[in-house]
């Protein structure tokens, strides 16, 4: 419990700290925010490591695609892979409900790294034209989309069906997948105390190409994420 507290203090402080630092990149070209968002992911693997005595390990990094348009489709346990994932690829682009827009300086850095935002469970004229947008903003950008097909944050056993969102995503780009499994909930699970002395580790599966159909294309993804969560537990 004490190295959770500890933990926690330095971290949150630490998120805090960064948050106020950049405040002016609010009003400077997007890649320097971009850089705050990199400087969390450090920060939050630094204090795993050191407070937590936490392993972070990257596998299949040669399957990372680097000639091609592509988005991200990771599995989804904890509040790691939104920070951390950030420093692996260039500075994905978040799919995020769009009440997170609304809060105080937070929010503001959301837009200012160019979320996309989309009102849940409701439709709207914004939430009609969310997959043109997401195409739109994908195809004119260098950065990688990134979703988290599992819809929510999950523990580690639970195995819920991929959402058909992600199927629809993967229609309307017609690039890569790059599926990541990450088993990042036995040391910070989305409930509960945080776990000391164990490893995370993220891996990159081999890209989806983008000629199967959406029903065809759900089925790999959730296979290969599902089997390698599988063989890391």
């Amino acid at each position: 419990m004490i190295r959770n507290l500890i933990f926690s203090t330095f971290f949150f402080t630490g998120i805090i700290i960064i948050s106020i630092f950049f405040l002016p990149s609010l009003f400077l070209p997007q890649r320097i925010t971009l850089y705050g968002g990199k400087l969390m992911g450090h920060w939050a693997a630094f204090c795993l490591k050191i407070f937590l005595s936490i392993k972070i390990i990257i596998k299949g990094k040669d399957n990372i695609i680097a000639d091609k348009k592509f988005f991200i489709a990771a599995s989804h346990q904890s509040m790691f892979e939104t920070f951390y994932l950030q420093t692996i690829f260039n500075s994905p682009v978040f799919i995020l409900k769009k009440e997170l827009l609304l809060i105080p300086i937070f929010g503001w850095y959301l837009k200012k790294i160019g979320s996309i935002s989309i009102k849940r469970n409701k439709i709207s004229k914004a939430n009609l034209n969310f997959f043109k947008d997401i195409s739109k903003i994908v195809l004119s950008s260098n950065r990688p989309l990134i979703i988290f097909p599992q819809g929510t944050r999950v523990l580690p056993d639970e195995k819920p069906p991929f959402k058909k969102g992600a199927s629809r995503i993967y229609e309307e780009l017609k690039i890569y997948c790059q599926p990541i499994a990450i088993n990042s909930g036995y040391v910070w699970p989305k409930k509960g105390m945080k776990n000391t002395n164990k490893t995370i580790t993220i891996s990159i599966l081999k890209a989806i190409k983008p000629n199967y159909s959406k029903e065809e294309f759900l089925k790999i993804l959730e296979n290969d994420i599902y089997s390698e969560l599988n063989s890391l537990n």
